[in-house]
């Protein structure tokens, strides 16, 4: 569905993109991961034709970007900030934005009762935009994103900022589409999103660094992982001790990438006995994608000898 092959992109000094690389096969959710300024949403942006590459090709759907307006509307697309006109309503946004593909009255008024239905957004037709929560106006964004019934969907960081619930509802929405035969390249924050990804992509620096599935990225991961659960939010430091690889804080919970496993557990266990904090366990778990990803920001995939 889409080929990225050695496509850069400069901003003056800057390369915010960089001999990139990407294929998403068709039925993928690519969940494109990347610290801020590593060239996610530009790398978006030339996919779905709104920049243009200095140098490489970029293939939809096996045709080149020169030929996008001709099959446009296989293609949707919403942007990370919501874009739509807030002093109009939903079904007046939903109107205007299918009068833009040149689909007549009856067209979009039929497809938008069929996607407001399944974005819940139905009681709220008449309401103006500007008077939505955060999840509704995201969900109004992508009924919108579908009104041309796209094979290829596009979406830049959908669900920032909105409330975990809103997250999960969005979420099971997007599993409907791709069960439905829907193609899905995403970026997204939050790691929990990127364990729902059939595919990720890491990039960083405007380079794609490496591709695959978050379950291949946990099974390739070299070295333990030790958790700490602690009963109070104590603050501790164990980023000095001998084998500590890295550290990451999630409230309650430490995850600790050690380098040997009976020695990173020997030295935890004794930093916590010569700061008498006790009440903690340790246990060995498996990395979480926000392990993974945090690695891979600090020191890349060579660090922990990923492939």
């Amino acid at each position: 569905m889409i080929r990225v092959s050695k496509v850069s992109k400069r901003f003056k000094v800057v390369s915010a993109v960089q001999k990139a690389d990407l294929h998403v096969q068709k039925g993928d959710i690519m969940g494109l991961l990347g610290p801020d300024g590593a060239g996610k949403t530009t790398l978006l942006r030339m996919i779905c034709g709104l920049i243009t590459p200095d140098e490489g090709e970029i293939l939809l759907m096996g045709k080149p970007l020169e030929q996008l307006d001709k099959y446009r509307d296989e293609l949707g697309y919403m942007p990370q900030r919501f874009s739509l006109y807030g002093d109009l309503t939903v079904m007046e946004n939903i109107f205007f934005f299918g009068s833009m593909y040149r689909l007549d009255r009856s067209v979009i008024k039929q497809r938008a009762d069929e996607i407001l239905d399944i974005t819940n957004l139905i009681p709220f037709k008449n309401r103006l935009a500007d008077q939505l929560s955060g999840g509704m106006k995201q969900k109004l964004s992508l009924t919108c994103a579908l009104i041309t019934r796209p094979s290829l969907l596009i979406l830049d960081e959908p669900t920032y900022g909105v409330d975990p619930e809103s997250r999960k509802e969005f979420w099971k929405i997007l599993y409907d589409l791709n069960r439905s035969g829907m193609t899905l390249l995403i970026t997204t924050p939050y790691m929990d999103e990127a364990e729902l990804c059939t595919k990720v992509a890491f990039i960083s620096e405007g380079k794609i660094r490496l591709v695959s599935s978050p379950a291949d990225l946990k099974k390739s991961f070299s070295y333990p992982v030790m958790q700490i659960n602690l009963k109070t939010r104590r603050p501790i430091n164990l980023h000095d001790l001998p084998g500590i690889l890295d550290v990451s804080y999630m409230g309650s919970k430490v995850h600790v990438i050690v380098r040997d496993r009976e020695q990173g557990h020997t030295e935890i266990q004794n930093y916590l006995l010569r700061n008498r904090i006790a009440d903690a366990t340790i246990q060995e778990v498996l990395p979480t994608m926000e392990d993974i990803f945090v690695g891979l920001a600090e020191g890349g995939a060579e660090r922990w000898n990923m492939p």
